[in-house]
């Protein structure tokens, strides 16, 4: 039971990550069209935001497996 809860929550991560750096992803692509001669600076930032996110997906998923 305990491991099927884990995969469940390694699951959720997973789609929560995917999401967010889909959503970031999406902005930033959206920002660099309205103003192309800002692409340099969004893009930093769209990395930088994309980074946090994967961090924080990869806490969450060593948290899940530890929890057992």
């Amino acid at each position: 039971m305990g491991g099927s809860i884990v995969a469940i929550g390694a699951g959720l991560v997973s789609i929560g990550a995917g999401l967010g750096v889909g959503l970031v992803g999406a902005a930033a692509v959206n920002s660099m069209a309205r103003q192309p001669e800002m692409t340099a600076k969004i893009q930093t930032t769209m990395f930088i935001a994309a980074a946090l996110v994967e961090g924080v997906a990869l806490f969450c998923a060593i948290i899940c497996l530890l929890v057992k």
